[in-house]
């Protein structure tokens, strides 16, 4: 019986190692890119080969490189990239709110083949629609225009079922005893629902965030002359083609990933909540 406590004594710390081992692991890529970012762009590589602890510390500091992104262009394709991804967030957490209401309250023919379709679709490769979206696109006069990069990416069949999982679950007692008292369906969406399903708006609102952020492709074939760079094009740039100012890329590439890690972790709990489907269980 005594030997129970140093045996979970033990796993306990095993499974810590365990953690900070897999911790250590996801953190070292990163850190090696903000020490990088902080040197002078002849010693980015050095103590590399042979490796040796230097490697992995900032000596010496430089914000030289930072500096130097920024004197390029590279605040006004955070700004381009920050204007895209709010106002496709907030387009979309209408849009797919409603969307997710709706097949959620109401029966109607197609629904399931529908509902099917739309969680199928976040399931495709974009490359699989590039052509076809592009070809619209075109149609439309939308190439370089802001909208082309807007107005497909609003509509999001993840966010849809996100929010249709989630009001699917909440007793339709509540949608029936209002309609009694004669109030409008949206009134119920936006009084009842919403509020119960903040975790799953934080969710689908990252999601479309973290989206957009991360998008290349599209950006790359919507916006053929470059004069509005999304930041991940933007990253692109600064790999040129006879020489590449490393210290750069790797401060543009610690920019590029810590505004999501910002935004992600003072809401992950909500978070982890939406993509679960947490919430009331009819």
């Amino acid at each position: 019986m005594s030997s129970n406590p140093v045996r979970q004594g033990l796993s306990l710390g095993a499974k810590h190692l365990v953690y900070a081992l897999v911790a250590f692991v996801f953190v070292l890529p990163l850190w090696w890119a903000i020490v990088s970012s902080l040197r002078p762009n002849a010693e980015v590589f050095a103590d590399i080969f042979p490796f040796t602890a230097k490697a992995l510390l900032p000596s010496p500091a430089s914000l030289e490189a930072y500096t130097g992104v920024f004197e390029r262009g590279f605040g006004m394709i955070i700004a381009n990239t920050l204007i895209v991804a709010l106002i496709t967030m907030a387009a979309g957490l209408v849009v797919n709110g409603a969307a997710g209401f709706a097949f959620a309250m109401f029966d109607f023919k197609g629904k399931k083949y529908i509902l099917t379709a739309i969680i199928i679709s976040f399931m495709l490769p974009f490359e699989a629609i590039a052509l076809p979206l592009y070809t619209v696109t075109q149609q439309l006069g939308w190439l370089d225009n802001i909208a082309a990069l807007i107005v497909p990416s609003i509509a999001n069949g993840l966010a849809v079922f996100l929010f249709y999982q989630f009001f699917s679950q909440v007793p339709k007692d509540y949608a029936e005893a209002a309609r009694l008292d004669g109030v409008s369906w949206i009134n119920i969406l936006l009084r009842i629902y919403v509020p119960l399903s903040m975790p799953t708006c934080i969710s689908a609102a990252l999601l479309l965030f973290i989206f957009q952020w991360e998008a290349f492709l599209w950006p790359l074939l919507a916006m053929p002359s470059q004069q509005f760079k999304v930041i991940q094009v933007g990253m692109a740039a600064f790999q040129q083609q006879y020489q590449t100012i490393w210290n750069q890329l790797f401060a543009v590439a610690v920019i590029t990933a810590l505004i999501p890690i910002a935004l992600l972790l003072p809401l992950q709990r909500y978070y982890v909540q939406g993509l679960a489907g947490a919430g009331i269980k009819g």
